[in-house]
């Protein structure tokens, strides 16, 4: 029964993860209706008003700015989700383990295209995608393999949506639409939320997830569920 940022961040707390959107995917969404849809109980909440307290739109915007206890992207079933600082430890030890970037991209399991776009990330502290872009020469004919690799790269945890970045005009004012900022996973988390993954095992992990899911949604299917944790 959301009314508000408040209960949103309320529920994906106690929840620990969601998708991003109405379409849960068989798994669980906080808020079960699209922008086009009446709300199925009442409440305020409104799409694409700019109120940052009844907007989801504006919502995402302020997880990214204001909080550093939730990571959002795309990060299930290439759409986009959030997890929360309790749940990311659980979830990167299912899907990435203690494997390196360097070691994925040699077992041939990262795209090249994933490279060109994670060297740019990894040099920077944070860049917004503009800058990906340039820095990694992607031209406009490869633009379906760079948004496909950008997913992969946040669906396999080697790099984060960290923030929104707006154009600055020569009188310091900001303009325009914000640009989304990436950084690596490791810069966004910081080395105890990886070293807690470190030490959990990835069956565990996955049974942990599995419970959590059941939990909010007695409904889920052992297939949705599988396909929800590992991609």
């Amino acid at each position: 029964m959301i009314q508000n940022y408040d209960d949103f961040i309320k529920n994906l707390l106690d929840a620990g993860f969601s998708m991003g959107s109405a379409n849960n995917e068989g798994i669980y969404s906080i808020l079960p209706w699209n922008w086009n849809e009446p709300p199925p109980y009442e409440t305020p909440v409104s799409w694409y008003t700019g109120d940052p307290v009844t907007d989801p739109c504006e919502w995402i915007n302020r997880v990214l700015v204001e909080r550093d206890d939730i990571t959002y992207g795309k990060l299930f079933v290439k759409k986009s989700g959030f997890i929360t600082k309790e749940w990311f430890p659980y979830f990167f030890a299912v899907r990435r383990g203690d494997t390196t970037f360097d070691e994925a991209y040699a077992d041939g399991t990262i795209s090249h295209f994933a490279k060109r776009i994670y060297d740019v990330v990894s040099a920077r502290e944070t860049i917004v995608v503009e800058e990906i872009k340039s820095d990694g020469k992607f031209s406009r004919e490869e633009k379906f393999a760079f948004d496909k690799a950008l997913t992969e790269l946040q669906m396999n945890f080697y790099i984060s949506n960290c923030g929104r970045r707006y154009k600055v005009s020569k009188k310091g004012e900001e303009y325009g639409m914000a640009s989304t900022v990436f950084c690596t996973t490791e810069r966004f988390w910081g080395e105890d939320v990886l070293e807690q993954a470190a030490g959990i095992n990835a069956e565990n992990a996955k049974n942990k997830i599995t419970a959590q899911i059941l939990k909010i949604n007695p409904d889920a299917q052992e297939k949705k569920i599988y396909k929800f944790i590992m991609n």
